[in-house]
This record gives structure tokens, C-alpha cells and sequence, in this order.
């Protein structure tokens, strides 16, 4: 063969082999070494179903679920499988149009991508659901994908038990993308203390496709499937009787309401006014409901028990008699003669008695609630000689309070807990132009639980444990125990086992305030809190409200020697303590101790519950922005007529009568010792404190 020839030969042999090493290596790249091919193969034949497990259900202290889950579906969408789908038909059953749905699609995809289910069409109703089983097979790359979701059987507890609701991008990212879009994940409440522990863990299940997208089976007779696991269950200490009871006699009210068993620090029943069924915000009805609410300037959302501040007014009172007492300043026999008002600071700070002798003894002065007593010994406590000036006095009393729990977080287990207010000696410092400029006769109310002190229902009725157990308490919290409780779940519930020894002060000291406490009860300002057989230790309170009438409070304990439970009760704008903050707490803890009502009492429910308290005031901003709306309305109307269209008007809202900020806004400092007084503090309100009972 020439030469020439042999050349040629070698180099189309050169060719060929080049050319098919390349195809091999292309080849065994794609087979082997790149997944995507592999994955859009597996994505065409194989539909991988997440399945969500139900959350965890939450008990009560006799074991009731106060909480728990029903089955609903969700109409998922996976974009890239959309293909020759009947729209108008999907419309049609969903009642949207084709802009809504090409909205949906847009949306599924810039949020999770053309590979991944997203919702579509959240927790559809039964109805829906059928019509949509009927019709499945005009729509593909559509699924109906099952969700347990909340249902309250008791519809009661909802600033307790929180809420959930669907991830946001914002969750995703800090989540780092352990949550998917379509998650749902607790918002409020325990549902997001204890997200950890009731989520439960996801499930996938692999089905095989034909060529028409539709579902033949499961894949590979499901050995690749991953069940679902169940969230683990909460078990409460929540009577949740109790907590009926609690909301039913905070209708058309205003305030907050805790009881505590002082014994263990469990939370038996803890109310907020308004409150709202938990129901509204669950499943289908969140995006109905929540917006509204959020909006609502009554706050429905806002829980008041551990989020509202108020002056604690005379409540306050008998832990100003244990600071007396421990640091010797007084003893049990000491008197103040009150002829109605404390005058050696200038302007006299009033009372409500007059007569001689309401202050002859400490017990008297606790029993008939003497403001010129408790201010005298308030006075003494912080210019004790023992200190070198007022400053070092005040900041020992400040210790105090702090130990006893006000003015600092007690860390339940419900996020956003307020501290409320004790206040610091560089607030004085700033108000009076330094330390040197102001002296005890400055804050003097302070000793009456008024001027910048302010506190929690929660605080309030944590400091009854205090008194009612001689000097300890248990931080307060809801969950008891865990199901299958963990080393992880045992070191977080440790803090709420453990117990917290406050001060040095002696059992007897103790025992000569709850003894004035009794007097209260039996002879003095809250004789309509007595309870047959048992032994109520109480105290009443009157917070001065300078925007209308004053917030009637009450907190107490009860049996004295055996104490079962104890309870701070506010109501706001609805004059003494004795009129009906202390018959609220009185039933609360008759039902509690008893397990029922006397039928003497019963009548008292009723009237309670159906008294409406909400001060004129508030009642006529809601009437006013009514009109304003009717106002507005009727105008666009009119203009619909000149120009022959037809306006449909909005559903009128129901006439809210609860609680409006504009006419209870955070009070600004007078400079009045005897005027300044700081009311309930709303979330906007306060800088750098995060609300979240807003998703």
C-alpha cells in the first residue's frame, strides 16, 4: 500500500477513536457524574408526596386535650409539571379568575422554584375537596396534599395556646431552609415555645407516574418512602374549666387575670379582655381573621397578662410591709395616726378613711388599705440611716422589689413577656436635674404602688406564691412534662423545677402579713372575697387612671396555712378593687378549691360576665369612627349613582366596644409626685420590644 495511503489511514483512525472517547465521556459524565439529567428522568416518572405529620397535642392538668388536630387538605401546585391543563375548569371550581390563578403560578415559582410543590390553594373545605378529587385528572401537576390542623375543642385559651401559621421567606433564611414554603410553623403562644417538640418530623412518599402525569402506584412498592412522625404531646397544668370560667367573666372587660398553683409554679388559668376564639385563626380561617384582628385597636391579639403594665396601686402594699419588717424599721405594733391624708410632704396624699385608729397596727393598716401608712414606712425604708444617702436607700429597696419579681422578666414559657417597671435611680437623676436634687418626699408614692411602678398580672400574682410559701416561688410556666421527654427537653423545663429562695426574711415576718391579709378578707375592704370554710388572704387595689375611672385590682391566696392557689386580678376602668376585681378572683378560686360554684354564688357569674365595663369614652371613638365610615360610605354611593354604578357596601363591622389606645395611651411624666402614674404599655408603644403575636 503506498505510503501516502498509510497515512490517511491513521489519521481517520485517529478520528474515530477521538470522536468516540468524547461520546464515552460525555457519556459516563452524564450517566455517572451529573445528577440533573437523572433527576429530571426521576422528576418525570416519580412524584415525591411530602407528608405532614400532625403537631402535638396539648393536655391540661386532668389529662382533657385543650388542643388537637383534624385532617384538611391543600391543593398543591409543581409549575414545571403544568402542562395541558384545563384552567378554566380549575377556575371555575376555585371561583378565581385566570389573572389569579397566572398570580399563583408567578408566585409558586419566584418562591419555590419550577421543581418543588408549592400550596396553591390552602386548606380547601370538605366541599371543595370533593370537586376537586372528581376532576383531579384535568389538572396535572396539581395534588391534593394532606395537612392535620388545629381545632380547640373548648374554644378557649388562645393567648395561652397561641396560634400557627405558613413560613414566610424570613423564616426560611433563619431557619436555614429547614422549613419549606407550605411549612407551618407556631406563631404565638406555646405552639411557639414549643415548636421543637409538637412539629413533628415530615414524611415523603414516591409514587410512579405514567406518561399522561398520571399516579400508578407507589414507587418501588415504597421502600424509599419516609414516614411521617407525629409531634410529641404536651401535657399542661391549664384547669381548663377554670379557664372558661376566667373568660367568661372577662366578657366585655378589659384586663388580665392569673392564677398560679404557688406549690409548683403551674399556671392554672391565665385570661386576657378581649380575647377571641382560637378557631378563628385556624386552618382556612387564618387569612380571613388575623389581618382583621391585628388591626383591631382593641388588640385582641395582645395578651394583657403578661404584656399589660399597671401602677399595682395598694396590691403592692404588703410587700412594702415585708421590707419594713426585715429591715427593722417597724414592728408589727407599730402605728402612723392618719387623720385621712399624708401631709409631711406637702401636698398630702390622700385616703380613703378618715376615722381614727384604721392605722393603729400594721394588720389594721393592711385591712382598711391606709395610704398614709404605707407611704410613711416607704419613706422610712428608703432614707434608712443604715445607707449613706437616699440614692443607696432606694437602690436597696429596688433590690427588693427585683427579688420579689417586679421589674424583671420571670421567664414563662409564652414568648414576649414584659418586665414592666421599677425604676432606676438615673430616671430620677435625668427628671430632677441630678442624685443631690430629689429625696424620698419626690417618689413617695411609690409606697402605694403609683408613680413609674408598674407591673404584670403575671408579676402580681407570682408575688401572692412568694408570700403565700414564706419566701420562695417557682418560676411560672404551663408545660409540666413532655411525652417521651428527652436529656434536651429536661434541661429546658429544669428552670420551672427549680426552686427560687428570695430573701433572708423570716417565716414570722411572713406569717404577720398574711395574718393582715386575712383581715382584709374578713373585716376589711374585700369582705365580698370571703369563701365559706376557707381561709382567703387577700388585698385590694385602686390605680389611679387619670384618662377615666381608676383600674380595680385585686390579688390573693388561699387556704392561708395550706395555699392551693393564688391570683391577681385587673380590670381596667372599672373603679375599687372591691367592686369587681375581687369577686372575679373570689369565684376563680372557689371553683379551683371546691370544684364548683354554690348555687348561692352562681347567681354572681351571671351578673358578672354580663356586665359591660368598657368605659363611655372608648365606646364613643368606636361610635365616632363608625359614623365617619357611614359617612364615607353614603358618599361613595352618591357618586355610584351619578355615574349609574352600582357600589357594593362592605358588611358592617360589629360596633367594638374594648379597648382603644387612643383613649389609654402611655402617660407622660407630670413632675406630680402624686399624679404620675404609668398605665398599660401597647406593643407600638414601646421601642425595641418585638410583638409577636404577629407573625
Amino acid at each position: 500500500m503506498p505510503s501516502f495511503n498509510q497515512s490517511r489511514k491513521r489519521v481517520i483512525q485517529f478520528i474515530f477513536i477521538a470522536v468516540f472517547s468524547v461520546m464515552i465521556i460525555q457519556l459516563f459524565n452524564l450517566q455517572v457524574l451529573t445528577s440533573k439529567y437523572a433527576s429530571l428522568a426521576m422528576d418525570n416518572a416519580v412524584y415525591k408526596k411530602i407528608v405532614y405529620p400532625s403537631r402535638g397535642v396539648i393536655y391540661d392538668r386532668k389529662k382533657r386535650p385543650i388542643l388537637d388536630n383534624i385532617a384538611r387538605f391543600d391543593l398543591t401546585v409543581t409549575p414545571f409539571q403544568v402542562k395541558g391543563v384545563d384552567t378554566f375548569a380549575l377556575c371555575n371550581i376555585l371561583q378565581i379568575d385566570t389573572a389569579e390563578f397566572r398570580k399563583r403560578m408567578i408566585t409558586s415559582i419566584i418562591k419555590n422554584g419550577r421543581y418543588r410543590p408549592s400550596v396553591f390553594e390552602p386548606l380547601v373545605a370538605p366541599a371543595l375537596q370533593a370537586k376537586l378529587d372528581e376532576n383531579m385528572y384535568k389538572f396535572p401537576g396539581f395534588d391534593l396534599t394532606e395537612r392535620p390542623i388545629r381545632t380547640y375543642p373548648y374554644k378557649s385559651a388562645a393567648h395561652v395556646l397561641g396560634y400557627v401559621a405558613e413560613v414566610d421567606t424570613a423564616i426560611i433564611r433563619k431557619s436555614g431552609y429547614f422549613y419549606q414554603m407550605g411549612d407551618y410553623i407556631g406563631r404565638a403562644g406555646l405552639e411557639a415555645t414549643y415548636e421543637k417538640v409538637l412539629m413533628g418530623q415530615r414524611g415523603i412518599k414516591y409514587l410512579i407516574k405514567d406518561n399522561k402525569n398520571r399516579i400508578q402506584g407507589s414507587y418501588e412498592k415504597g421502600i424509599f418512602d419516609t414516614a411521617a412522625v407525629a409531634g410529641r404531646n404536651l401535657y399542661s397544668s391549664i384547669d381548663i374549666e377554670l379557664q372558661q370560667l376566667a373568660e367568661k367573666l372577662f366578657t366585655n372587660k378589659i384586663g388580665g387575670v392569673v392564677a398560679i398553683n404557688p406549690k409548683t409554679g403551674g399556671i392554672l388559668a391565665m385570661a386576657s379582655g378581649p380575647s377571641y376564639d382560637p378557631n378563628d385563626l385556624a386552618g382556612a380561617q387564618f387569612r380571613k381573621n388575623w389581618g382583621r384582628m391585628a388591626l383591631d385597636t382593641a388588640r385582641p391579639l395582645y395578651n394583657r397578662a403578661i404584656k399589660g403594665q399597671y401602677p399595682p396601686g395598694s396590691t403592692f402594699k404588703p410587700l412594702g410591709a415585708l421590707v419594713a419588717l426585715d429591715q427593722k424599721l417597724i414592728t408589727p405594733s407599730f402605728g402612723y395616726g392618719c387623720g385621712g391624708a399624708y401631709f409631711q410632704c406637702g401636698r398630702p396624699v390622700k385616703c380613703t378613711h378618715a376615722g381614727g385608729g384604721h392605722a393603729a397596727n400594721l394588720r389594721a393598716a393592711l385591712a382598711n388599705s391606709c395610704n398614709s401608712y404605707f407611704v410613711h414606712i416607704f419613706r422610712m425604708a428608703v432614707d434608712n440611716r443604715q445607707y449613706a444617702n437616699t440614692t443607696m436607700g432606694y437602690l436597696k429597696w429596688k433590690e427588693y422589689m427585683n427579688a420579689f419579681g417586679l421589674g424583671v422578666r420571670l421567664g414563662v414559657d409564652l414568648p414576649s413577656e414584659d418586665y414592666a417597671s421599677i425604676p432606676d435611680t438615673s430616671r430620677y437623676n435625668r427628671d430632677f436635674g441630678g442624685s443631690r436634687r430629689w429625696n424620698s418626699c419626690n417618689i413617695v408614692t411609690l409606697g402605694i404602688g403609683q408613680d413609674r411602678m408598674t407591673s404584670t398580672p403575671l408579676q402580681l400574682a407570682n408575688a401572692m406564691c412568694l408570700i403565700a410559701n414564706k419566701g420562695y416561688y417557682y418560676t411560672p410556666h404551663l408545660i409540666d412534662s413532655i411525652q417521651n421527654e428527652t436529656i434536651e427537653d429536661t434541661a429546658f423545663l429544669a428552670k420551672y423545677r427549680k426552686r427560687h429562695d428570695v430573701t433572708h426574711i423570716a417565716d414570722s415576718t411572713y406569717e404577720i402579713v398574711q395574718l393582715g391579709m386575712q383581715d382584709v378578707v374578713t373585716h376589711g375592704t374585700a369582705r365580698n372575697a370571703m369563701i365559706q370554710g376557707i381561709d382567703v388572704c387577700g388585698k385590694t387595689g385602686t390605680a389611679q387612671n387619670p384618662h377615666g375611672k381608676n383600674h380595680s385590682l385585686f390579688v390573693a391566696f388561699a387556704p392561708r396555712k395550706d395555699p392551693k392557689i393564688a391570683i391577681a386580678v385587673i380590670v381596667e376602668n372599672s373603679g375599687y378593687g372591691s367592686t369587681w376585681a375581687s369577686p372575679i378572683a373570689a369565684l376563680m378560686m372557689e371553683k379551683y378549691l371546691t370544684d364548683s360554684i354554690s348555687d348561692r354564688r352562681k347567681p354572681e357569674v351571671e351578673r358578672i360576665s354580663k356586665a359591660d365595663l368598657i368605659p363611655a369614652a372608648i365606646k364613643k371613638w368606636y361610635f365616632v369612627k363608625d359614623s365617619i365610615r357611614q359617612a364615607k360610605l353614603a358618599r361613595l354611593n352618591k357618586q355610584a349613582e351619578v355615574v349609574n354604578v352600582q357600589i357594593e357596601a362592605p358588611p358592617a363591622p360589629s360596633k367594638k366596644t374594648t379597648f382603644d389606645p387612643e383613649a389609654e395611651p402611655n402617660r407622660k411624666d407630670s413632675g406630680d409626685i402624686n399624679t404620675d402614674r404609668t398605665p398599660m404599655m401597647l406593643p407600638d408603644n414601646r421601642k425595641n420590644k418585638r410583638d409577636t403575636t404577629r407573625p
